[in-house]
């Protein structure tokens, strides 16, 4: 949200007789989805602006003065620009993350899970948010195989993958082109997988209209 804006808080976008403009690029993207699931699981406003090719279009339109607020990956906003410039100026207030723990670059801003906790969001709200989010577990860049490989050699796999994110030159060479590394184990994944995929007909039907769809 820029800083310059009346709403300095969730609870002020919640009283706000006008919402705030949010810039989205398309239905069923993270910029899109992501604000829809704030109006669903904590009941607040938002006046979402669809169409923006891409990011760079987003970015300027928050410059402009066009819209007040968007939705970015928090990897991004820490690792490139204009992000490191607007957080340096305070261009922009930081009001909620998506992730189930606050990451450690945010310590002070509040995830939606906690939100929800807070709001006593209904159950079947906060499955649907696990199910809508819950892709954010696997990471940008999750390692898959195909099915039926024998679990003795997806132990090797997993092994062997571990030792190379903890080898000195790589994680030199992931500091020299500033990589954010956070890694999460197979197994990790594989019952995150159960966790997301196998739901009821209702939640799925909510998530399709979440969507878009």
């Amino acid at each position: 949200m820029r800083a310059d804006t009346q709403y300095k808080t969730l609870e002020d976008i919640r009283k706000a007789a006008e919402p705030p403009k949010c810039s989205t690029t398309a239905v069923g993207t993270a910029s899109h989805y992501v604000p829809k699931l704030m109006e669903e699981a904590l009941k607040l406003r938002l006046n979402l602006v669809t169409g923006y090719p891409g990011g760079a279009e987003q970015d300027l339109a928050l410059e402009r003065g066009e819209v007040q607020c968007r939705a970015v990956a928090i990897a991004t906003f820490f690792g490139r620009e204009p992000y490191f410039t607007w957080h340096k100026k305070g261009f922009v207030r930081l009001l909620i993350q998506t992730p189930r723990q606050r990451d450690p670059k945010l310590p002070d801003v509040p995830t939606i899970f906690e939100l929800m906790e807070k709001e006593k969001t209904s159950a079947a709200t906060r499955l649907l948010a696990n199910v809508i989010l819950g892709a954010g577990g696997f990471g940008s860049y999750p390692i898959v195989s195909s099915p039926g490989v024998p679990a003795e050699r997806v132990k090797i796999l997993r092994e062997a993958y571990t030792r190379t994110l903890k080898a000195p030159e790589f994680l030199e060479e992931a500091k020299k082109n500033r990589w954010e590394l956070k890694p999460v184990v197979g197994e990790e994944l594989e019952a995150l997988a159960r966790e997301v995929v196998v739901q009821p007909p209702e939640v799925i039907e909510r998530m399709k209209q979440l969507l878009g769809e």
